[in-house]
């Protein structure tokens, strides 16, 4: 009697040991796939190319007269103190740093450190099947469906699984398919397509 109390004691504590172990193995597998995607997002936002609409802020150690707070416009040019006109629309924060660091360095400064920063991203705007299409102000981590909950939730037709995205990569307009858990960009453009039933 005794064995087999232990051995169902035994099994028990195995079974026990295996839905923990189970637990554990899920929970480590959601928190990969958020850093994950995380990760992704600050990717896009470090490959992010500045457009019109965004408010950035040049900064370079030691020189407030060469720090500029502006919106870019539609053409993308700024005048900034010593360069001139320049273009920053399709550039990278790492590229306008790089450009403006050549710029200065040598006849103005020994050994810049420049520094550039989006104070606000320009716009999104979703429409379809969502109940106050427009445009919205971008949020790092922004997804379809935060997105959707902004332009006041999807209507009762939405197909959540069915969402295009126009997005410009390397000049080009360009769909992207996508689902409500996929996260944007700034400039996206977001279309929630609606159900045929």
């Amino acid at each position: 009697m005794r064995v087999k109390q232990s051995g169902l004691a035994h099994t028990y504590q195995l079974s026990s040991l295996w839905k923990s172990a189970c637990s554990l193995i899920l929970i480590m597998l959601l928190a990969l796939s958020s850093s994950q995607s995380l990760a992704q997002i600050n990717n896009d936002l470090e490959q992010y190319r500045l457009g019109s609409g965004d408010f950035v802020k040049i900064t370079v150690f030691g020189q407030d007269d060469l720090m500029v707070e502006t919106r870019l416009s539609n053409v993308g040019v700024i005048n900034y103190p010593f360069l001139g006109d320049i273009n920053l629309v399709g550039l990278t924060l790492n590229e306008v740093e790089s450009l403006i660091d050549k710029g200065l360095r040598g006849d103005y400064l020994v050994n810049p450190s420049v520094s550039v920063t989006v104070l606000e991203y320009r716009p999104f705007f979703i429409d379809g099947a969502v109940k106050k299409p427009g445009g919205y102000p971008y949020q790092p981590g922004l997804s379809i469906s935060k997105a959707a909950a902004l332009a006041g939730g999807f209507t009762e037709r939405a197909n959540r699984g069915n969402v295009i995205i126009v997005r410009k990569l390397a000049g080009k307009e360009t769909e992207i398919e996508a689902t409500e858990v996929d996260t944007i960009l700034p400039g996206d453009i977001v279309t929630v397509n609606e159900r045929f039933f």
